[in-house]
């Protein structure tokens, strides 16, 4: 049995499909990535560099939760592609009830104690002298949200697996757009500082969800399962988490990151350090978004064509996303060093910020258009349900090879050892990324045909 929405995942011409799949998630990540730009310059013109700052202490926490919800969802979209591939509905349907009771249960869980430790939490992160009281401020409002914004990152990982490139991009549109439209009314015109811009991004959580639950009661889904399918399955959950503590290892890796980071930049130069960080988070999550976009675009086709045990199309998506991946991100990297030295002056007023961004910012970038080997090896992996690979690749670039590289080359070059570590990084796991796929293509999808 097919189902109209997934049809194409098996026949199409890969690089049109690419294309169908790759462009609605690269505008919605796009959107996304513009809509936190945006709202770190107005945050940083209308608040001030410190606020800025305190939002980068808050939003490794908020995002491991919310990354609950997206590793779920990413675990549970690999079940499904390949579900639906086979012609199994009714595990697809199972499948993504089991996503949301998952979902729910966890992230409420972490918020009661994340809001119960708050002031323990907080300088932990960074959160320390003057950036306590506002970043307290953001954390505590935000926090409430986030577990809507972990059922939004879980649905909409569902919605691409059963072919809905277009509805996933909607309801990452719909969010941005209102938290920008908040976040003028509640700190331009009602002057609520950091106040502000924490309701403005918790009510566009909301938003998120309302689509998302409209779409899904719709007719437009299939995805629409029995009250009984809610009943957590010990089988399925144990699926789904082993393939989504891939997405969940990566986002913890990522905060514990952020937190090192944080704190050696605080050492060396403070809290203008930190802002310098905050900045290249920014413009790290808006110049990969072509990068995410494919991979997001990859996944279910993959998932899909291994579910149907159509190798060759598995082997030519892994091919076509890679080299697709390299063009975008060498075209970025350009822009990102012709205007290097333009770009901190959105976001900040603030003289020794703006002088120390520039040369950071071509130290991060530096190795940006090899990334899209990393993201998609590691993803092909989750895609044809292989976590431990998966899960091994992902730890190796965040954790095993970054961390060491993070205090050693910062205790010989200082602030710069910071930035030259994550080029360095990505080289090498890039490397071993490149060779374990290699590996997998020659042993799964070529001696198979």
């Amino acid at each position: 049995m097919t189902f109209k929405s997934t049809d194409g995942l098996g026949s199409q011409p890969i690089s049109k499909l690419l294309i169908q799949q790759a462009v609605p998630a690269s505008i919605g990540i796009l959107v996304m990535s513009l809509n936190i730009l945006i709202d770190t310059i107005f945050v940083g013109q209308w608040i001030g560099s410190k606020a800025i700052a305190a939002i980068n202490v808050v939003l490794p926490v908020s995002f491991f939760i919310a990354a609950l919800g997206m590793s779920i969802g990413v675990g549970g979209a690999s079940i499904i592609s390949r579900a639906l591939g086979k012609g199994s509905h009714a595990k697809a349907e199972r499948t993504f009830a089991n996503q949301i009771t998952l979902t729910l249960i966890l992230t409420v869980f972490v918020v009661f104690f994340g809001l119960l430790f708050v002031d323990q939490i907080i300088p932990i992160f960074g959160g320390k002298g003057s950036l306590f009281l506002l970043a307290k401020t953001y954390y505590v409002i935000v926090l409430y949200g986030v577990p809507v914004l972990a059922f939004c990152m879980m649905s909409n990982a569902a919605i691409r697996a059963e072919g809905r490139p277009k509805n996933a991009m909607y309801a990452m549109m719909l969010p941005s757009v209102s938290n920008l439209l908040l976040d003028f009314i509640f700190i331009r015109l009602f002057d609520w500082g950091m106040m502000g811009a924490a309701w403005a991004t918790t009510i566009s959580y909301g938003v998120c969800a309302s689509y998302i639950i409209y779409f899904l009661l719709s007719k437009k889904s299939i995805l629409r399962p029995k009250l009984e399918s809610f009943i957590l399955d010990s089988k399925l959950v144990k699926e789904i988490s082993s393939l989504g503590s891939v997405t969940l290892a990566r986002q913890a890796m990522v905060s514990i990151t952020v937190l090192l980071v944080n704190n050696l930049l605080f050492s060396f130069g403070g809290e203008s350090s930190i802002a310098v960080y905050a900045i290249l988070s920014r413009m790290l999550m808006f110049a990969t978004f072509p990068i995410f976009g494919i991979t997001q675009g990859f996944l279910p086709i993959a998932g899909y064509n291994y579910g149907a045990k159509n190798w060759r199309r598995v082997r030519k998506v892994i091919n076509i996303s890679i080299g697709y991946a390299s063009v975008l991100a060498t075209l970025v990297l350009l822009f990102i060093l012709l205007f290097a030295d333009q770009i901190p002056y959105l976001f900040s007023n603030d003289l020794v910020v703006n002088d120390q961004t520039p040369a950071a910012l071509k130290y991060v970038f530096a190795a940006l258009p090899i990334v899209g080997i990393q993201l998609i090896g590691a993803a092909y992996f989750q895609a044809v349900g292989k976590a431990l690979p998966a899960l091994l690749l992902t730890l190796s670039r965040q954790g095993l090879i970054f961390i060491p590289l993070l205090f050693l080359f910062s205790n010989f070059y200082g602030v710069n050892g910071v930035w030259l570590a994550f080029p360095v990084a990505d080289l090498i796991s890039t490397i071993i990324t490149g060779y374990f796929l290699n590996r997998a293509i020659k042993k799964e999808l070529i001696v198979q045909f």
